[in-house]
């Protein structure tokens, strides 16, 4: 099938302009909150084609195209924090700031925006409605959409529907997941003290192990997984701390464990966290140890509008070099634009951009993490398309 031309598709000097603006904000990642020059970057961009950027929430920046004809308000967004994580690489764009690396994407999000935007200011008599520009911080710590959204992100421009797209660097590059539901879980965070009491490693018998304790629950919370839950509905728990004691002869009195437990469904987050307090309470009572136990919320799980999934997927078709995943995949991992689609309309699609033949092949959060350049000209014209239909679309909801 031949795909029209579109004034949605970047020409050659706009693809090579976002490949050196994703390399330059990959060069100088910054943490959570601290973005300040990759949202001077920001600014700047939409500056040149012709919008007025805004600050919100310290480090986030929001940005308004009227196209002057009557539609709906569409809200794009990217995120723009980095991870604490040093780079492992040989190509010449790798982190300078020691420590810390875009390891996750965001850098290519951003860039994808950017490009969109220009092209979008570069048709606007074509289109209908507002297109809301969101670059947000503090993804990766989950805090960045709440920030905007306390800043009254929703009552300044009300939109009626969003859009996101996430890179996925271990897919096909090109490949386009977008599903209807829940497309990624839940996370709450768990913290686990385990009281019990302290003495000689040489005489247990006068203390009461913690330790021991704790590596019973550690096993136990498995069995929640496996034999609490439905084998159908996806769940995840991990431990990923533990810390007790200060020496190989000493009996220690407290240990602490934190752990991660991912969901989809509301009732099945409900009761694998029922689950894991009866666990743990159970092994403690076994075990004549105490335990207290906090559970964390951070994010609820994202949640795709089907109305507007099928506005996407028919975009996805329309862009040289995307096409739909067969079959398409949700994730057990978490992301903050759930807590603007509990509350808009709206889609997150994940984009393939991986690549085994450049090496492409490493895992999100991993040093080595990088994508296939070649697919951000798509991702920026399927930002486009997708919000000029979301403009005019059909109802959805």
């Amino acid at each position: 099938m031949t795909i029209a031309p579109s004034p949605f598709e970047l020409p050659p000097d706009e693809r090579d302009a976002l490949v050196a603006l994703r390399r330059d904000l990959h060069r100088h990642p910054e943490l959570a909150f601290h973005e300040e020059r990759t949202a001077g970057v920001v600014e700047r961009q939409l500056r040149a084609v012709g919008l007025i950027p805004e600050r919100i929430a310290g480090t986030g920046v929001v940005a308004l195209l009227d196209s002057g004809h009557a539609g709906r308000t569409v809200l794009l967004r990217a995120d723009l924090d980095a991870l604490p994580l040093q780079e492992q690489a040989t190509h010449g764009y790798a982190s300078t700031t020691p420590g810390c690396m875009h390891a996750c994407g965001h850098d290519g999000h951003a860039a994808m925006l950017l490009a969109a935007a220009r092209r979008l200011v570069g048709c606007r008599e074509a289109l209908a409605g507002r297109v809301l520009f969101v670059f947000q911080p503090a993804e990766e710590v989950g805090q960045g959409m709440r920030a905007l959204l306390a800043a009254g992100l929703l009552q300044r421009f009300a939109p009626d529907a969003a859009f996101g797209i996430h890179l996925w660097a271990t897919e096909p590059a090109g490949a386009c997941s977008v599903l209807p539901g829940a497309v990624m879980a839940a996370a709450d965070e768990l913290r686990v003290r385990v009281v019990g009491r302290g003495g000689h490693g040489a005489l247990p018998h006068q203390a009461v192990d913690p330790v021991l304790a704790a590596a019973q629950m550690v096993v136990a919370l498995q069995g929640v997984v496996s034999r609490s839950v439905d084998p159908l509905d996806p769940v995840v728990v991990s431990v990923g701390s533990i810390h007790g004691g200060s020496a190989p002869n000493i009996i220690p009195a407290d240990v602490r464990l934190e752990a991660t437990v991912r969901t989809f469904e509301p009732a099945v987050r409900a009761s694998v966290l029922a689950a894991i307090e009866r666990v743990l309470r159970g092994v403690a009572a076994a075990t004549g140890t105490e335990v207290e136990v906090v559970v964390v919320p951070h994010v609820p799980p994202v949640v795709n509008d089907r109305g507007v999934v099928a506005q996407v997927e028919a975009a996805v078709c329309e862009v040289p070099g995307l096409f739909p995943a067969s079959p398409a995949w949700r994730l057990t991992a978490s992301e903050d634009m759930a807590e603007l689609l509990a509350r808009v309309p709206g889609a997150f699609l994940f984009l393939g951009a991986g690549n085994a033949g450049l090496g492409v092949t490493a895992p999100h959060h991993h040093p080595s993490f990088d994508l296939d350049e070649a697919v951000l000209p798509a991702g920026a014209a399927l930002l486009a398309r997708v919000a000029a239909r979301l403009a005019i679309g059909p109802d959805f909801g």
